[in-house]
Protein backbone atom coordinates (compact mmCIF):
# COMPACT_ATOMS: atom_id res chain seq x y z
CA UNK A 1 0.00 0.00 0.00
CA UNK A 2 1.19 3.09 -0.48
CA UNK A 3 0.38 6.07 1.76
CA UNK A 4 -0.98 8.98 0.92
CA UNK A 5 -0.96 12.76 2.53
CA UNK A 6 -3.65 15.39 1.33
CA UNK A 7 -2.72 18.65 1.81
CA UNK A 8 -4.85 21.70 0.09
CA UNK A 9 -6.40 24.65 1.77
CA UNK A 10 -10.08 24.09 -0.16
CA UNK A 11 -11.69 21.77 1.47
CA UNK A 12 -13.88 20.66 -2.00
CA UNK A 13 -10.48 20.06 -3.31
CA UNK A 14 -9.72 17.68 -0.50
CA UNK A 15 -12.70 15.84 -1.20
CA UNK A 16 -12.45 15.39 -4.52
CA UNK A 17 -9.07 13.75 -4.51
CA UNK A 18 -9.95 11.52 -1.43
CA UNK A 19 -12.44 10.06 -3.26
CA UNK A 20 -10.65 9.55 -5.99
CA UNK A 21 -7.43 7.95 -4.30
CA UNK A 22 -9.80 5.90 -2.00
CA UNK A 23 -10.77 3.90 -5.34
CA UNK A 24 -7.29 2.78 -5.77
CA UNK A 25 -6.58 -0.35 -4.09
CA UNK A 26 -3.01 0.42 -3.62
CA UNK A 27 -3.23 3.60 -2.31
CA UNK A 28 -4.49 4.74 1.43
CA UNK A 29 -5.31 8.26 2.55
CA UNK A 30 -3.74 8.43 5.95
CA UNK A 31 -3.66 11.94 6.55
CA UNK A 32 -5.19 15.07 5.15
CA UNK A 33 -4.10 19.04 6.35
CA UNK A 34 -5.33 22.08 5.27
CA UNK A 35 -2.50 24.21 5.25
CA UNK A 36 1.48 24.25 5.22
CA UNK A 37 2.63 23.97 8.90
CA UNK A 38 0.16 20.90 9.22
CA UNK A 39 1.40 19.49 6.29
CA UNK A 40 4.47 19.40 7.89
CA UNK A 41 3.70 17.97 11.32
CA UNK A 42 1.66 14.95 9.72
CA UNK A 43 4.76 14.60 7.23
CA UNK A 44 6.86 13.94 10.33
CA UNK A 45 4.46 12.05 12.56
CA UNK A 46 2.69 9.82 9.72
CA UNK A 47 6.26 9.08 7.54
CA UNK A 48 3.51 8.95 4.33
CA UNK A 49 4.94 7.64 1.03
CA UNK A 50 3.35 10.46 -1.31
CA UNK A 51 2.46 13.82 -0.61
CA UNK A 52 -0.14 15.62 -2.98
CA UNK A 53 0.81 18.83 -1.78
CA UNK A 54 -1.01 22.35 -2.54
CA UNK A 55 1.34 25.08 -4.21
CA UNK A 56 -0.90 28.22 -2.62
CA UNK A 57 -1.45 28.08 0.75
CA UNK A 58 -1.94 30.71 2.92
CA UNK A 59 0.76 31.05 5.56
CA UNK A 60 3.57 28.32 4.16
CA UNK A 61 3.19 27.68 0.10
CA UNK A 62 3.40 24.14 -0.67
CA UNK A 63 7.12 25.17 -2.16
CA UNK A 64 8.03 26.00 1.50
CA UNK A 65 6.88 22.81 2.94
CA UNK A 66 8.72 20.55 0.61
CA UNK A 67 11.97 23.18 1.02
CA UNK A 68 11.79 22.16 4.55
CA UNK A 69 12.08 18.41 4.03
CA UNK A 70 15.63 16.55 4.43
CA UNK A 71 16.50 15.41 0.82
CA UNK A 72 17.16 11.83 1.55
CA UNK A 73 14.18 11.10 4.05
CA UNK A 74 11.50 12.90 1.98
CA UNK A 75 8.06 11.72 0.77
CA UNK A 76 7.91 11.78 -2.87
CA UNK A 77 5.68 14.70 -4.08
CA UNK A 78 3.14 15.79 -6.59
CA UNK A 79 2.41 18.96 -6.29
CA UNK A 80 -1.12 20.52 -7.05
CA UNK A 81 -1.46 24.17 -8.22
CA UNK A 82 -4.19 26.24 -10.44
CA UNK A 83 -1.67 28.60 -12.18
CA UNK A 84 0.17 27.28 -15.47
CA UNK A 85 3.22 29.40 -14.59
CA UNK A 86 6.84 28.83 -15.54
CA UNK A 87 7.14 26.59 -12.68
CA UNK A 88 5.55 24.05 -14.40
CA UNK A 89 8.64 23.63 -17.14
CA UNK A 90 10.76 23.72 -14.18
CA UNK A 91 8.54 20.52 -12.69
CA UNK A 92 8.78 18.98 -16.41
CA UNK A 93 12.33 19.17 -16.86
CA UNK A 94 13.38 17.56 -13.07
CA UNK A 95 10.76 14.74 -13.76
CA UNK A 96 9.13 16.06 -10.91
CA UNK A 97 5.00 15.30 -11.05
CA UNK A 98 2.05 17.65 -10.70
CA UNK A 99 -1.31 18.08 -11.15
CA UNK A 100 -2.55 21.30 -12.56
CA UNK A 101 -6.34 22.62 -11.44
CA UNK A 102 -9.01 21.74 -12.80
CA UNK A 103 -7.32 18.44 -13.39
CA UNK A 104 -9.78 15.32 -14.65
CA UNK A 105 -9.54 11.68 -13.12
CA UNK A 106 -7.74 10.52 -16.26
CA UNK A 107 -4.73 12.79 -15.33
CA UNK A 108 -4.68 11.78 -11.68
CA UNK A 109 -4.54 8.12 -12.44
CA UNK A 110 -1.51 9.25 -15.16
CA UNK A 111 0.10 10.74 -11.73
CA UNK A 112 -0.43 8.05 -10.35
CA UNK A 113 1.11 5.92 -12.89
CA UNK A 114 4.30 7.63 -12.50
CA UNK A 115 4.45 7.86 -8.52
CA UNK A 116 4.40 4.15 -8.38
CA UNK A 117 7.03 3.68 -10.27
CA UNK A 118 9.41 6.27 -8.74
CA UNK A 119 7.77 5.87 -5.09
CA UNK A 120 10.99 3.70 -3.87
CA UNK A 121 13.48 5.28 -5.40
CA UNK A 122 15.20 7.73 -3.19
CA UNK A 123 16.70 9.93 -6.54
CA UNK A 124 12.57 10.78 -7.13
CA UNK A 125 12.27 11.89 -4.07
CA UNK A 126 14.83 13.93 -3.79
CA UNK A 127 13.92 15.95 -6.72
CA UNK A 128 10.54 17.67 -5.48
CA UNK A 129 12.75 19.05 -2.45
CA UNK A 130 15.71 19.90 -4.69
CA UNK A 131 13.84 22.14 -7.47
CA UNK A 132 11.79 23.52 -4.24
CA UNK A 133 14.87 25.15 -3.04
CA UNK A 134 15.66 26.32 -6.54
CA UNK A 135 12.18 27.92 -6.39
CA UNK A 136 12.23 29.56 -3.25
CA UNK A 137 15.99 30.08 -2.63
CA UNK A 138 17.54 30.53 0.83
CA UNK A 139 14.91 29.76 3.44
CA UNK A 140 13.82 32.80 5.35
CA UNK A 141 12.18 30.43 7.94
CA UNK A 142 12.85 27.40 9.26
CA UNK A 143 10.18 24.37 11.11
CA UNK A 144 11.79 23.42 14.57
CA UNK A 145 9.78 20.60 16.90
CA UNK A 146 8.91 22.16 19.82
CA UNK A 147 7.10 19.24 21.39
CA UNK A 148 4.69 17.53 19.67
CA UNK A 149 4.29 20.53 17.47
CA UNK A 150 6.27 22.38 14.96
CA UNK A 151 7.62 26.28 15.05
CA UNK A 152 8.38 28.82 12.40
CA UNK A 153 11.29 30.57 13.38
CA UNK A 154 12.84 33.12 11.18
CA UNK A 155 16.62 31.89 9.38
CA UNK A 156 18.08 35.13 10.87
CA UNK A 157 16.96 34.64 14.70
CA UNK A 158 19.56 31.48 14.75
CA UNK A 159 23.26 32.55 16.17
CA UNK A 160 24.63 29.18 15.58
CA UNK A 161 24.20 25.14 14.52
CA UNK A 162 26.03 22.05 16.59
CA UNK A 163 25.89 18.91 15.50
CA UNK A 164 25.10 16.04 17.83
CA UNK A 165 25.11 12.53 16.24
CA UNK A 166 22.09 12.40 13.96
CA UNK A 167 20.80 15.26 15.36
CA UNK A 168 21.35 19.31 15.19
CA UNK A 169 21.14 21.87 18.06
CA UNK A 170 19.55 24.93 16.81
CA UNK A 171 20.70 27.92 19.19
CA UNK A 172 18.96 31.37 19.14
CA UNK A 173 19.00 33.95 21.50
CA UNK A 174 15.89 33.20 23.86
CA UNK A 175 16.30 28.82 23.60
CA UNK A 176 17.82 25.88 21.57
CA UNK A 177 15.99 23.79 19.18
CA UNK A 178 16.83 19.87 18.61
CA UNK A 179 16.09 18.41 15.36
CA UNK A 180 16.85 15.27 13.21
CA UNK A 181 18.43 16.67 9.91
CA UNK A 182 22.17 16.83 8.53
CA UNK A 183 24.20 19.77 8.99
CA UNK A 184 24.70 19.60 5.36
CA UNK A 185 21.19 19.52 4.15
CA UNK A 186 20.36 22.48 6.58
CA UNK A 187 22.82 24.81 5.04
CA UNK A 188 21.88 24.08 1.62
CA UNK A 189 18.60 24.72 2.43
CA UNK A 190 19.21 27.72 4.67
CA UNK A 191 21.79 29.46 2.16
CA UNK A 192 25.53 29.10 3.07
CA UNK A 193 25.81 32.49 2.09
CA UNK A 194 24.21 33.30 5.50
CA UNK A 195 26.20 30.41 7.40
CA UNK A 196 29.38 29.48 7.14
CA UNK A 197 31.14 26.41 8.96
CA UNK A 198 33.75 26.80 11.63
CA UNK A 199 34.28 22.92 12.54
CA UNK A 200 32.98 19.64 11.13
CA UNK A 201 29.97 20.14 13.72
CA UNK A 202 29.79 23.57 13.89
CA UNK A 203 28.20 26.27 11.31
CA UNK A 204 27.76 30.13 12.81
CA UNK A 205 25.58 33.14 11.57
CA UNK A 206 27.75 35.28 9.57
CA UNK A 207 25.88 38.36 10.43
CA UNK A 208 26.53 37.53 14.25
CA UNK A 209 29.83 37.16 14.44
CA UNK A 210 31.92 39.95 16.17
CA UNK A 211 35.23 39.07 17.27
CA UNK A 212 37.98 36.51 16.31
CA UNK A 213 40.24 35.73 18.98
CA UNK A 214 43.71 34.18 17.90
CA UNK A 215 44.75 31.54 20.17
CA UNK A 216 48.06 29.62 19.87
CA UNK A 217 49.72 27.87 16.53
CA UNK A 218 47.37 30.01 14.45
CA UNK A 219 44.51 29.19 15.94
CA UNK A 220 41.41 31.07 16.41
CA UNK A 221 37.82 31.90 18.52
CA UNK A 222 35.25 33.18 16.96
CA UNK A 223 32.95 35.41 19.32
CA UNK A 224 29.86 35.76 18.35
CA UNK A 225 27.76 39.19 19.43
CA UNK A 226 26.10 37.54 22.25
CA UNK A 227 29.32 36.58 23.91
CA UNK A 228 29.39 33.18 23.05
CA UNK A 229 32.63 31.92 22.08
CA UNK A 230 33.63 28.67 19.37
CA UNK A 231 36.16 27.05 18.30
CA UNK A 232 37.16 27.81 14.87
CA UNK A 233 39.11 24.85 12.90
CA UNK A 234 42.17 25.55 10.60
CA UNK A 235 40.23 23.45 7.85
CA UNK A 236 37.79 26.11 7.50
CA UNK A 237 39.85 29.56 8.64
CA UNK A 238 40.87 30.88 5.34
CA UNK A 239 37.14 30.51 3.97
CA UNK A 240 35.61 31.98 6.68
CA UNK A 241 38.20 35.17 6.54
CA UNK A 242 37.71 35.55 2.63
CA UNK A 243 34.14 35.72 3.44
CA UNK A 244 34.13 38.19 6.37
CA UNK A 245 37.50 40.47 5.01
CA UNK A 246 40.04 39.20 6.87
Amino acid sequence: MMRALIVDDEPPARDKLRRWLAEQPDVEVVAESADGVGASQSIAAMSPDVVFLDIQMPGMSGLEVAAQLQSNAAPLVVFVTAHADHALQAFELNAVDYLLKPYDKERLLRTLARVRERVRNPESRARAVQLAREQTGASDRLLVPEGEQLRLIESRSILWIEADDNYLNIHTADRNHHMRRTMQDLLAQLGEERFARIHKSVAVNIAEISLLHPLFKGDYEVQLRNGTRLRLSRRYKDALFSRIGR
